[in-house]
C-alpha cells in the first residue's frame, strides 16, 4: 500500500490516469474538486470529507476549479 498527500492548486489538475494496476481510496480533506471520470457523462464533485474509490475499471482527471486549494490523501494498492 502507499500514501500520497496531493495538493492541487486552483486551476491545477491531476491528468488523466487509469487505476487498472493499482486501485485507491481518494480522500479529500481541504476544499472542493471536480473528478471528469470515463463512466460518468458529468464531473463529479468531491467536497472535504469525501472518500472516492478508484477501482481497476476507472480512468479520469481531477481539476481544482475553486480559489482555494485542495488537499487529497491517496491510498494505492500497488
Amino acid at each position: 500500500m502507499r500514501l500520497r498527500r496531493l495538493v492541487i492548486e486552483p486551476g491545477g489538475v491531476v491528468p488523466w490516469h487509469s487505476h487498472g494496476d493499482r486501485p485507491a481510496l481518494i480522500l479529500v480533506t481541504k476544499g472542493e474538486i471536480e473528478e471528469y471520470a470515463s463512466t460518468c457523462a458529468v464531473p463529479i464533485v468531491h467536497v472535504a470529507g469525501d472518500v472516492a474509490a478508484e477501482r481497476r475499471d476507472t480512468s479520469h482527471w481531477w481539476r481544482n476549479l475553486g480559489t482555494e486549494p485542495v488537499e487529497l490523501y491517496s491510498f494505492d494498492i500497488l
